[in-house]
Parts: structure tokens; C-alpha cells; sequence
């Protein structure tokens, strides 16, 4: 398998194979080699349907049947490689070359790469493009740049402040607490403080225990497991009590997701139903919804159980076994190689559910959740030991 984007004749192009066939994707317009024009080049597949789009015009290639998981192993080279034995002969239109120009904010899966001196695992003859210790993206939110005998300075826009104006003005004399994120609020001239796990209060200065954890919406909670690399991946289990008077939000979500390869198995609602998710491998999605008519945001607790036994599925409600389906008879993909990483009630302060989750859910959870159990486990998880923001103690109340 491979994923290429070559320059051919001056287009742009795409190419990719994910085991069956190679798909070839060209922009409709040259790429302006004046050496002082940056192009805006996006490119990718979801699926085995490609996207080629060089500054905002669009070419696509539809999905058809066949494979659709990249399955590739090596590195991942940018303008070169360290051998020309590595290019796959339908990876380029003519005799693969190294790229001469300059290439900057290369966004991968939605994390940008890092093209320092030291950052990258290997490289030559790659020099400084920019030529100034500005760079692009030295400054912060739009400011401008310096270059001083010193280094640079930064000049910032009135609502930034800091050395690279990355702090917000409202930010700048904050008295959120330990850990605590302090989020501007330009429209109020203020700001406010969102609460790492253990912490609340206005200023999150109030220390907190709890032992059932409340999500207000913009919560997550994200735990590591420690057995990880001693689980039998084929056979997994997750119970959990929740209650929520929400028609919509993700409950827990299993595994990495930090792209649409990562195996995961998801609870939460939609449409007022339960809905389980599963994902072995090749991007097989199974959406698992609770057939009954019955309510499971109503304000009441309820307990659910997840239980993955190779590729078979059962979930249980209220101790009701509710679905059991065989989501894959061929035994292709039997492991939840879920990387020892399981969130609750959402992502990470940025990440909305709705993008991290392709849509299978679309919102964050409201509500609570309490008695965690992995696998077989004995104990419960402490969900207190674990990473997170803006969590409650759902005592408090009722």
C-alpha cells in the first residue's frame, strides 16, 4: 500500500493504493512556479474515496467497492527518500526525483509535523526556507514578526498578548487555580476558568473528591489503562451506570482516536436510543442501536454492559441483553486494539465529538456516569486518577 503527492508537469497529483487498485487523482491547475507564491494543497482518502484540493479547487474520486484501510508500516518522508528503492513504481507518473521548493505547516490526521533541525527522525540536505528567525508561525494569532538583532520580537493584536502573542489580554491577570485552563471571554471582557479532574469552583481553587463523576458538556475524562498489555484484545468488556435527560452524547468511547484507523468501541446516545459502536479494523463501523422503543434519557440510572468476544457483539441493558449480532462471520479482524486509552463523556478541550467521531455521535455528554469496569476486572476504575476537565462530583445534588 502506498499514499503519494508528487508535482508531474507542473499538477499536482495524488496517488494511492490500498492493495487492489491505484487511484490517480490531478488538480486541474498548474501550481505557479515563480519561487514566491504559496500554494494551500489538502489532500487525503476517507475510505477509499480521495480528495485532491490545491488552493480550494476540488477534484474527488468516488468510493467504490474494494479495499479501503492504508495498511502502510514505514516511515513517512516529506520532499525525498532515503532510497529511491522505497517508491513504489505506480507511486509516481515518471522516475521518482526529490522536490525542490520549500513545504511548511504540514498537518497530518489533524497534528501538524514538526519541521525543525531536530524534530524529524532522519533527513538531508533540507535548509532554512523562510531565510529569518521569524519563520511562519513564530508569532501567534495573527501578529507580526521582527527580526532584531536579538532574535525577533512580535507585535500583537490588541486582544493577544505574551512574547509570541499566544495569551489572550483576558487571560493575561487570570486567577484560575492549579492546572486550571483559562478560557477568554472577549464579549464580557473577562474570562473563565475550566477545571482540571479534581478541582472546582469559579477559580477551580476548591479541591474535590468523587466517586460519580457529572459532565456538564464540555467535560472529558480520559483514562489510561495500566493492564493494557496484559488483556486478551480478542475478548473485551466494558459495564458502566449511567443517567442523562439528553437526547444526544457520547458516553465512553475506547480507544486512541487519534485517527480514523484506531480500533474503538463507543457507547452513547442519539436520537434518545443507545447506540454501540464498533470498530476492529478496515474502518468496519458497526453501529449497534437498541431496537425498543423504550427511553434511555429519562433521567433514571441505567447499566449497561458491552461485551466484545472476537466479533461477536452483546450489549445488555438493565441486565437485559438487548443485541447480539456478529458484526464480521469472517473473522477478518477479532482484537479491540484499543491502545490502552478509554474517554469518557468526550474529548480533549478542542476536540469536538462530532469530528473525532465522524459523526457517529454529535455531542458531548451531559450527565453522569459512575461504576466503571473493564474486562473481568474486580476493582472498579478510580476515575479520579486519571486525566481531565471540567468533571463534578455527581453527589452533589441528587
Amino acid at each position: 500500500d502506498f499514499l503519494c503527492i508528487s508535482l508531474v508537469n507542473g499538477f499536482t497529483q495524488l496517488r494511492y493504493n490500498l492493495g487492489d487498485k491505484t487511484v490517480i487523482l490531478q488538480a486541474l491547475q498548474k501550481v505557479r512556479a515563480n519561487g514566491n507564491t504559496w500554494h494551500l494543497l489538502k489532500a487525503g482518502r476517507v475510505g477509499n474515496e480521495g480528495y485532491l484540493d490545491l488552493d480550494g479547487i476540488n477534484v474527488t474520486q468516488k468510493a467504490s467497492p474494494g479495499m479501503n484501510v492504508l495498511d502502510t508500516h514505514t516511515d513517512f518522508f516529506v520532499g525525498g527518500v532515503s532510497s529511491l528503492n522505497l517508491v513504489n513504481s505506480m507511486a509516481v507518473e515518471n522516475e521518482p526525483i526529490g522536490f525542490t521548493g520549500c513545504i511548511r505547516e504540514i498537518v497530518i490526521n489533524n497534528r501538524e509535523l514538526k519541521l525543525t533541525a531536530t524534530d524529524p527522525k532522519d533527513g538531508a540536505n533540507v535548509g532554512d526556507c523562510d531565510g529569518t528567525v521569524c519563520g511562519y508561525s513564530v508569532c501567534k494569532n495573527n501578529a507580526t514578526c521582527q527580526v532584531e538583532n536579538s532574535g525577533f520580537s512580535c507585535s500583537c493584536p490588541h486582544e493577544w498578548t505574551g512574547t509570541t502573542c499566544e495569551q489572550s489580554v483576558h487571560c493575561s491577570q487570570n486567577k484560575c487555580g492549579s492546572q486550571a485552563l483559562c478560557i477568554p471571554q472577549p464579549s464580557s471582557f473577562s474570562y473563565t476558568c475550566v477545571c482540571a479532574l479534581g478541582w472546582s469552583g469559579k477559580y477551580c481553587d476548591s479541591k474535590i473528591k468523587f466517586y460519580i463523576a457529572k459532565f456538564v458538556g464540555n467535560s472529558y475524562i480520559k483514562y489510561t489503562d495500566s493492564y493494557y498489555r496484559k488483556r486478551d484484545l480478542q475478548y473485551s468488556r466494558i459495564s458502566l451506570n449511567f443517567t442523562t435527560n439528553q437526547t444526544e452524547g457520547l458516553i465512553a468511547w475506547i480507544g486512541k482516536s487519534e485517527d480514523e484507523d484506531n480500533d474503538f468501541l463507543a457507547i452513547g446516545i442519539a436520537n434518545a436510543t443507545l447506540k454501540v459502536v464498533v470498530n476492529l479494523g478496515e474502518r468496519i463501523s458497526v453501529p449497534l442501536m437498541r431496537r425498543k422503543y423504550l427511553t434511555c434519557c429519562d433521567g433514571r440510572w441505567h447499566f449497561v454492559t458491552v461485551v466484545q468476544n472476537q466479533t461477536c457483539i452483546k450489549v445488555y441493558l438493565d441486565e437485559e441483553l438487548i443485541l447480539f449480532e456478529d458484526i464480521d462471520p469472517q473473522r477478518k479482524y477479532t482484537a479491540l486494539n484499543y491502545g490502552g486509552i478509554c474517554y469518557f463523556g468526550g474529548f480533549e478541550i478542542g476536540r469536538k465529538v462530532s469530528v473525532v467521531t465522524t459523526g457517529l455521535f454529535q455531542k458531548e455528554f451531559i450527565g453522569k456516569i459512575k461504576d466503571v469496569v473493564l474486562f473481568q476486572d474486580s476493582k472498579k476504575i478510580q476515575l479520579m486518577n486519571a486525566e481531565g476537565y471540567n468533571v463534578y462530583d455527581g453527589n452533589s445534588g441528587n
